[in-house]
């Protein structure tokens, strides 16, 4: 597993021992910022189920100023700091140990609003829609702001979702990525 490109090119990362976490291919990495970049001119990121960090580390590599790491593992709080200090993002990184659910609400009293949202939940437990429908009613997501769904390819996500349109979607054995959009102002103004 390493960074496919930017500045952190080649490196190395580190995955989260055991076989709670499965970590997303490089093959897979490429094509997702290959389908929403393939680079940025900055921008935010949240990384909701960060595993090993590969997807936030591999878009700060690419341009984001910014990305917040959260998974609820210790095994992969520990891993994702790492793999921070391995690419020299201690800067642009914050690193939270927490579930989905209170994660949210957490940023959501932030008042933040993403323009990358990276969601790869355990296959097993599936919640995509859901979390979808939250991180829109909290305005987690800027307007255009895109949400990358890595699941399993027997999950059918809708065209569209409470203001999110899929604009993307793309199969890669038993993995599929789904892209949706953000069209709709924040909800409330």
């Amino acid at each position: 597993m390493r960074v496919v490109s930017g500045i952190c090119k080649g490196r190395a990362l580190k995955a989260v021992p055991g076989n709670t976490t499965r970590p997303t291919t490089d093959k897979v990495k490429e094509a997702v910022f290959n389908m929403i970049g393939p680079y940025f001119d900055g921008g935010l990121g949240l990384d909701l189920f960060a595993g090993s960090g590969g997807l936030g580390l591999e878009a700060l590599s690419r341009g984001l100023d910014k990305v917040i790491f959260i998974d609820r593992e210790t095994k992969a709080i520990h891993t994702i700091n790492e793999n921070i200090k391995t690419c020299g993002f201690e800067e642009k990184s914050e690193v939270y140990r927490n579930d989905s659910e209170r994660a949210l609400k957490a940023l959501k009293k932030r008042e933040i609003a993403f323009d990358y949202i990276f969601l790869d939940p355990p296959y097993k437990k599936q919640q995509l829609m859901s979390l979808m429908e939250k991180i829109r009613e909290q305005n987690l997501l800027a307007e255009g702001g895109l949400i990358v769904c890595e699941h399993s390819h027997e999950v059918i996500l809708p065209d569209s979702l409470e203001g999110l349109q899929q604009i993307k979607h793309e199969r890669y054995g038993i993995i599929s990525i789904s892209i949706f959009q953000n069209e709709l102002e924040e909800v409330g103004n």
